[in-house]
């Protein structure tokens, strides 16, 4: 077969219409196989001729879309040097668009034999291995642009592929746990009559399935062990994974833009599915061990881990920098997402050891006219020392804020001392994001993820139970501020239920009030449970997947859940642009907000400080925003007053003078949701029960 010279750029496999370039960097190879699979399995080698940069590559003519193909890196095989070429392994592309088949764990994929870690495996590993795959870059996104939906007028939705539509009636059985479940008319008519702008989906990048957990049944559900940053995972494809998985993701994309939805990837660049120094040689290991992966200094032969996955992605070396950052303009320019939420962003920040917020990536990403323009959002915190960084990211970014959880929960399973904070969080934790001259948005409220119980089960649990993953239940956090109401589990007591029903409810009444950026996870709104397993990362089944049957049965909460979105799309006073002044800022008088006893008087240190202060009442003032619309006028809305009783008995609240409003109508309640706005409030009192949340709504 007759190679042509070709060209370094771009990196990976590139089709032109009449052959196809493949360029790949290594700076420790001697040489580099680019080896070509038929249907049937039969291989053909070709040695790539040129080297330019540290970029091996060549070009074939008549190599066209579909064709399955990987590479074999000759060079030196050095463990303890952090050297570990071996050209018995086939290797994945790192800039492979599409990958066809999966892995099998057979021996032949390690570089040494089992048993034996010191050995060398000369074992052939393409019978075992995943291909790389050609693309048809070509695709009618019809018109297809950026939503760019502002942060303070977006509500995220984070969901998992699969797990969405696996049980979902209306979807056919052919296109679940798929791309196309997802763009299915009846799963875009659920988000679209939620009031979500954005889906954040959990990993789509391609990752591998763990050995050990395949060995005991399970599966990596999640997805959080990427090997393809530029792939989107075969399993989630319903018609095909030789690139038609890269067409069916670019028209759930489209789908998704068509009904003013956004969609933000979950990504991994954090570290990959390699392992530590005894895992498999799938890609990277056998490219260039040194440049892809952080190397324990005085002893290459073992990584450096702050993700707690056995290795961490080297973002001190300009090849690993560049593929994340080629990766993340490759999934904004070619496949239309509109942004990525960063899994332990705080490892890419760690140039040395210590997180540093000015690490280059951080630079790179702020300078970069593509994805500086993207929904970047960091979950600030690694396995690492000093890893926990909420709060630390710079402006540009956003964090998931596990501080706004943690007190949340607290606040509504009636922790002591808990107030303060409650406000603090409710109204966009300045004290996380203001110094720097962030904005609320800064702040992406969360109480349930992916990671932990779901909303349901935090209400219904006090402990965790994870004995279907295998571990004993060791597995999962054990310290989840959960409480299950007086009965571990499910329970046919009507005040129990109705009881966890109100905290679920006052819980995503919290979340979606709050200024900042609200994030509801999959499900929450549909009262889905994981039977108390706070770490469903193995389970992809019945356990983990949306029961849609059940979750009819609890059309209220949806149905709640969305009168709140509505409530928060209507009105500019729950997702201000600027946190609250605690002054007058229209000269009226009355603070932009104001904390007010139940008595009705403001509160006073002393309410503060009291550790056993669980009610409050909080007044938004409408007049008091100090933002302004596309037409440069001052945003002005309703007032409102939040009538909040956490504690375990009924609270009767005054309402203030006439100088905070009037004409109160009872907006929302916690404990009635049928409360739809057109009761009006008779008199200066209200009586408010136990564990409720009242929103009143005052004149305009």
């Amino acid at each position: 077969m007759h190679i042509w010279p070709g060209s370094p750029y771009p990196l990976g496999s590139a089709f032109d219409g009449g052959g196809t370039n493949f360029a790949i960097f290594s700076e420790v190879a001697e040489r580099i196989e680019l080896c070509l699979f038929d249907d049937d399995g039969t291989e053909t080698r070709v040695d790539l001729p040129e080297r330019n940069g540290l970029v091996w590559h060549g070009y074939l003519p008549r190599v066209w879309p579909g064709q399955r193909y990987g590479y074999r890196v000759h060079g030196p095989y050095e463990p303890a040097a952090g050297l570990r070429c071996n050209p018995a392994k086939l290797l994945l592309d790192p800039y492979a668009k599409a990958v066809d088949g999966r892995i099998d764990w057979d021996e032949s994929l390690f570089a040494y034999r089992f048993g034996d870690p010191d050995s060398v495996n000369d074992d052939d590993s393409a019978p075992h291995a995943m291909k790389s795959v050609v693309i048809n870059p070509f695709f009618d996104w019809q018109n297809d642009q950026p939503l760019r939906i502002p942060y303070n007028e977006s509500i995220i939705y984070e969901a998992h592929v699969k797990g969405m539509t696996m049980r979902h009636p209306d979807v056919p059985e052919d296109v679940r746990g798929s791309y196309a479940g997802i763009a299915h008319p009846a799963m875009i008519q659920h988000f679209r009559d939620l009031g979500v702008t954005a889906v954040e989906l959990m990993p789509v990048h391609q990752f591998v399935h763990d050995s050990t957990l395949e060995e005991k049944g399970l599966s990596n559900y999640w997805g959080y062990n990427t090997i393809g940053f530029f792939a989107p995972h075969n399993g989630y494809a319903s018609f095909g994974t030789r690139g038609e998985q890269v067409y069916e993701f670019k028209s759930m994309v489209r789908a998704l833009h068509k009904a003013g939805i956004e969609v933000i990837l979950d990504v991994v660049y954090n570290h990959t599915a390699e392992g530590n120094h005894m895992g498999p040689t799938l890609s990277f290991r056998g490219i260039d061990n040194q440049a892809y992966y952080r190397l324990v200094e005085g002893d290459e032969k073992f990584y450096y881990d702050t993700t707690g996955t056995g290795n961490s992605l080297n973002v001190r070396h300009h090849e690993s920098l560049r593929l994340i950052m080629d990766s993340l303009r490759y999934w904004v320019t070619e496949m239309h997402v509109d942004g990525f939420r960063f899994d332990l962003a705080s490892s890419l920040a760690r140039e040395f050891h210590e997180v540093d917020r000015l690490a280059a990536f951080f630079d790179l990403v702020n300078q970069d006219p593509v994805v500086s323009q993207v929904k970047l959002i960091a979950e600030p915190w690694d396995v690492g020392e000093g890893g926990y960084q909420v709060g630390g990211f710079p402006p540009l970014w956003t964090e998931w804020n596990g501080k706004y959880r943690d007190t949340v929960r607290d606040f509504w399973r009636g922790e002591p001392a808990s107030l303060g904070e409650f406000a603090s969080r409710f109204t966009g934790s300045s004290d996380l994001y203001e110094t720097d001259n962030r904005r609320p948005i800064a702040s992406i409220n969360f109480v349930t993820a992916h990671d932990g119980f779901t909303l349901r089960d935090l209400v219904s649990y006090n402990e965790k139970h994870n004995e279907a993953n295998g571990e004993d239940n060791r597995d999962g956090e054990s310290h989840n501020r959960s409480w299950n109401c007086g009965v571990e589990g499910e329970t046919d007591d009507p005040g129990i239920r109705e009881l966890r029903e109100r905290q679920t409810r006052n819980i995503l009444a919290t979340l979606l009030l709050s200024q900042g950026v609200p994030m509801i996870a999959h499900g929450d709104e549909l009262g889905r449970t994981q039977g108390g397993n706070n770490n469903v990362y193995c389970q992809d089944n019945e356990l983990s997947w949306v029961d849609w049957d059940a979750a009819a049965e609890r059309g209220t909460l949806t149905a709640f859940t969305a009168r709140l979105a509505r409530l928060r799309a209507e009105h500019p006073i729950f997702r201000r642009q600027r946190f609250f002044e605690g002054r007058p800022l229209r000269g009226d008088g009355i603070d932009d907000i104001a904390w007010l006893r139940p008595d009705g008087q403001p509160m006073t240190d002393q309410d503060w400080d009291a550790n056993h202060t669980q009610t409050l009442a909080i007044y938004l003032n409408g007049r008091g925003i100090p933002d302004r619309d596309d037409l440069g006028l001052q945003v002005v809305d309703d007032s409102f007053l939040l009538l909040v009783n956490a504690h375990h008995e009924p609270q009767t609240f005054t309402l203030p003078g006439a100088d905070y409003g009037k004409d109160w109508r009872r907006a929302l309640d916690t404990a009635d949701p049928s409360a739809d706005g057109s009761e009006h409030i008779d008199g200066v009192a209200v009586d408010v029960p136990a564990r409720t949340m009242v929103v009143l709504q005052g004149q305009g």
